[in-house]
């Protein structure tokens, strides 16, 4: 009986053990949620490589042969994206396991002797050994861009508001959810200091640099410091959009690197709307009767032509309208079958939602976005704030 028990507590022990092991290996994640992240990384790598390989068949070549011909162009995707040092190590492991090449030293009262010859085990685990050396220093490479990247994301969170602040006559909601650790989308919601409203007036800032990653993040806080900077001059919302140009086209790399943006000024006093469209996608204004409009005064997008001249225009804002501000990353956003999210369904899902909480609407509609996607990998950053006017004695949450 004892040495049963004895039994039974080992195997429990060792249960605990795999158990942990597991979580451990998996993060906790269930096996659903697993194979949806192994499907979303297969995808993303397929994307990657397929960028540089001619998929295009050739005249006169047949299934096979065109079969062959796509491997090799994959694997040299593949290996070009390694150090020269790490292409030999590679295909030296590739020879080693396919050949199973077997060395062994040997010796005689003459002399020294070195014999070759095909063996099942040696060459192989030589080789075995060599992939995993590839691994763990492309695994090491990863670590370290991995640890710089979330410092890079810690100093980017720095630049984005925590939360929507107290906004008088406003209700007011935001998310954004990279498609890399950083990201090149931005989302502002401030008093302005240089504002000519009687009773002050907060400036409203949606922004997308085109690109994604490092690259778009860099100039995501150019972005960001120039508009905090200029904002504290008297201009016109207007002036403020065409120095902001004149400082982005110094940055754009001959207007490749340009940035959609739309600002807007926010008087709570008369709950007026100045507002300019930088070529960036129209807010949706979705009045309390029901009615649609979509904001697209402005101009061209900031980086682009240093002389753009910017319009503004504006809108009133009565209790129980929403504006919905959001990136392209939104509707965009694209499913297993390469279909996009749309304005539609965007539009939709924000009807749906017009007596709750600019809070509640936000979740839900981020929510409906991941369902529509399902496994397929993220292209692009999405940002999303929702604007609900209210009374003008409620403050935004």
């Amino acid at each position: 009986m004892a040495s049963g028990q004895a039994i039974f507590l080992r195997m429990q022990a060792m249960l605990q053990r795999v158990r942990r092991f597991w979580l451990r290996v998996s993060n906790g994640l269930a096996m659903g949620e697993l194979w949806k992240q192994f499907e979303a990384d297969v995808r993303l790598s397929c994307r990657l490589y397929s960028q540089e390989v001619d998929s295009t068949r050739r005249p006169g070549a047949g299934r096979v042969r065109h079969f062959f011909r796509m491997v090799r162009l994959f694997f040299w995707a593949v290996v070009d994206k390694l150090t020269p040092a790490r292409r030999i190590l590679l295909l030296a492991a590739l020879i080693l396991i396919s050949i199973n090449i077997n060395i062994h030293w040997g010796g005689g009262e003459a002399h020294e002797s070195v014999t070759f010859y095909i063996g099942p085990l040696s060459g192989r685990t030589w080789g075995e050994l060599l992939l995993l050396t590839v691994l763990v220093l492309e695994v090491t490479d990863r670590v370290v861009m991995k640890r710089d990247l979330q410092i890079a994301k810690e100093i980017q969170s720095w630049l984005l508001p925590p939360s929507p602040p107290s906004v008088p006559g406003l209700e007011i909601a935001f998310a954004t959810k990279p498609a890399n650790t950083v990201a090149g989308d931005y989302y502002d919601v401030f008093p302005r200091p240089g504002s000519s409203a009687p009773g002050g007036a907060y400036l409203i800032a949606i922004a997308d640099v085109a690109g994604k990653s490092v690259p778009a993040a860099m100039l995501m806080a150019t972005y960001q410091a120039s508009l905090k900077t200029l904002a504290a001059t008297a201009n016109s919302l207007a002036e403020l959009a065409a120095s902001m140009n004149h400082y982005a086209c110094s940055n754009s790399q001959n207007g490749r690197r340009f940035t959609t943006t739309f600002l807007a000024e926010y008087d709570g006093a008369s709950r007026q709307l100045t507002y300019v469209n930088a070529g960036h996608n129209p807010p949706m204004l979705i009045r309390k009767n029901g009615s649609l409009e979509r904001l697209t005064e402005g101009g061209l997008p900031l980086g682009i032509l240093a002389e753009t001249q910017y319009a503004a225009g504006a809108a009133t804002l009565a209790s129980g309208d929403w504006l919905a501000l959001f990136t392209d990353g939104v509707t965009e956003a694209e499913n297993t079958a390469a279909d996009e999210y749309s304005e539609a369904r965007l539009m939709t899902a924000l009807f749906a939602q017009v007596n709750a909480t600019p809070q509640t609407a936000l979740k839900a509609i981020l929510m409906d976005i991941d369902r529509f996607a399902g496994a397929a990998p993220q292209h692009d950053d999405i940002t999303l704030m929702l604007l609900k006017a209210s009374d003008p004695s409620c403050a935004s949450a």
